[in-house]
């Protein structure tokens, strides 16, 4: 499979259609890519088989399930080593409120992103949690007061 530079116009017109409908049946895929059928799943497992597509999941509504606060935390590490890092890490793995974590340069080491049911709930993850995790240093909260934009689509 080539690399995304290579990737022809086909190709990234089966990733949008794929990014913004996930269960579309093959055949409504292929009509709307103006391919065959056969040639579309050809396609299609190629790219998954590249690594172009990752999974396929069902995108639920955080309110409805309970999950609609949403936080970003930056963290800030006593110390900058190998093992800091894979203690935090892992620690932000197995944690089911963090729905993304990212080590980063600049000011901080790492930024969280978490939904929680409301702030009592984000409080006892602070406290129970994240400033337990070996390392950790320092927190910076910030509550989402309005998501402007919130996408999993990439542009191809």
């Amino acid at each position: 499979m080539p690399n995304s530079s290579r990737l022809d116009e086909i190709d990234r017109r089966l990733l949008r259609v794929l990014q913004a409908d996930g269960r579309i049946s093959n055949a409504e895929l292929a009509e709307r890519c103006s391919l065959s059928p056969s040639a579309c799943s050809d396609r299609v497992r190629r790219l998954r088989e590249g690594g172009y597509i990752t999974g396929f999941a069902a995108l639920l509504d955080p309110e409805k399930i309970g999950r609609g606060v949403l936080i970003f935390v930056e963290v800030v590490l006593d110390r900058t080593t190998p093992e800091v890092f894979e203690t935090f890490a892992a620690a932000a793995r197995r944690a089911p409120d963090v729905l993304e974590c990212h080590m980063v340069a600049g000011g901080f080491d790492y930024l969280i992103k978490a939904r929680v049911r409301d702030l009592a709930e984000y409080r006892k993850f602070l406290g129970e949690v994240l400033v337990r995790i070996p390392g950790v240093r320092e927190t910076r909260t910030y509550a989402v007061l309005e998501e402007v934009k919130s996408t999993t689509q990439l542009p191809v």
